[in-house]
């Protein structure tokens, strides 16, 4: 049983599509998103540069115009991936599928943002990738410095409020920040898709396994601070497990988020040019931290000693999502067959929100739908982002 359940932590966390990606590389960091994935589509294009207060250097990229030229008129949307991708997500399908340009094609001043780690966002000001220091974050610190950079520099430069869309580890971003009541001074509604506060009752067992096992932790201290799926040795590494296995990685991804009904197999194969991304372990490990416990809280360093160091308290501090203002307009698109985003610990989430005013809280359903649908579904713009878009010309 220890045996299988090895391998099972070991082919989560490392095989995540690593089979394929280890057979489609990178396309060269100088294409850049514009260059590589909006302009090719007609679109017009600007790479933006944003520094955050701890030092990391990020990537924006914004769509500041319709095909056809037209300036935007609806005010700007901020648009923030999940964990292991990157912008690229939002574009891959035809500009008639993919949100991005849909928003756009709507009069939208689109902006795309990059997490730390990610390969366009690798920069820092005193720091580099190859610094063990430099990896020392998890989702805590993309709440209380990268939202708010990114946040700040699109409201400096529009003079207006945003409209958010957050896909997984996007969402846990916002409902983090919301929940402190940050950012709500710049925020005129959020789309969450795939919402991810609690997982505790998540069916994907390949995850939980992976995260009882504290496999994470384990590698955080031998050393590894870079997460990277499909790197080398691990692709290696990977490929030998499936082989001994007779684990069929290409459905690594259906097994950890569910199976997708919608999303097209070719669009896979452009996906995986640009990712999996690398993050941090310790991201890694505070994600299992909440599978684990079932919560949602703050980094947990592994003591009390440790804890009141950083916190001033024993235990990490909770993010309460019942703080979340009653009146902030929230849009929470989610799907029946997601098995990282699972209904049960959605429904944990909409308890939280039992008090939350009925005409400022849209919630969408799909019963069909699995993780990677609310990105590359191929009927997402009309059963998602239809409902999305008349959200937000509402709020």
């Amino acid at each position: 049983m220890a045996n299988v359940l090895t391998v099972s932590i070991v082919v989560v966390f490392f095989c995540l599509c690593a089979c394929e990606a280890r057979k489609l590389p990178f396309l060269a960091a100088a294409d850049g998103i514009c260059k590589s994935v909006v302009e090719t589509q007609g679109y017009p294009c600007e790479e933006h540069k944003v520094e955050t207060k701890d030092g990391y250097i990020l990537s924006m990229q914004r769509i500041p115009a319709t095909r056809s030229g037209d300036k935007p008129n609806n005010g700007p949307v901020l648009l923030q991936h999940g964990l292991f991708i990157d912008a690229a997500s939002w574009l891959l399908n035809s500009p008639e599928q993919s949100l991005a340009f849909i928003l756009a094609d709507s009069g939208f001043d689109v902006w795309l943002a990059n997490t730390r780690g990610t390969k366009y966002s690798r920069g820092h000001t005193s720091l580099g990738p190859n610094d063990p220091a430099y990896w020392d974050w998890s989702w805590d610190e993309l709440a209380a410095y990268e939202l708010p950079a990114l946040f700040q520099y699109v409201h400096d430069h529009t003079g207006q409020k945003l409209r958010y869309v957050g896909h997984s580890l996007g969402t846990l971003m916002a409902l983090a920040v919301f929940s402190q009541h940050k950012l709500l001074n710049m925020l005129k509604s959020a789309a969450l898709l795939s919402p991810i506060a609690y997982l505790g009752q998540m069916p994907a067992q390949l995850a939980k396994a992976a995260a009882k096992s504290f496999l994470a932790e384990g590698l955080y201290w031998l050393g590894l601070h870079e997460f990277v799926p499909g790197g080398g040795a691990v692709a290696q590494l990977v490929e030998d497990i499936c082989n001994r296995t007779h684990s069929n990685c290409s459905n690594l991804m259906a097994a950890f988020t569910g199976n997708s009904c919608c999303v097209n197999s070719s669009k896979i194969d452009a996906l995986l040019e640009h990712e999996p991304q690398p993050t941090a372990t310790k991201n890694i490990i505070h994600i299992s931290q909440m599978i684990r416990r079932g919560t949602i809280a703050m980094y947990d360093y592994g003591s009390q000693a440790e804890n009141n160091k950083h916190y001033g308290q024993a235990s990490p501090p909770v993010y309460d999502m019942a703080s979340i203002p009653n009146d902030v307009p929230l849009f929470l698109g989610y799907g029946g067959q997601d098995m990282l985003s699972d209904v049960k610990d959605v429904q944990t989430l909409l308890n939280s929100f039992k008090d939350h005013d009925a005409d400022k809280l849209v919630l969408l359903y799909r019963k069909e739908y699995a993780h990677a649908d609310f990105v590359l579904g191929v009927n997402a713009n009309e059963v998602v982002y239809d409902p999305l878009m008349a959200f937000f010309k509402v709020h």
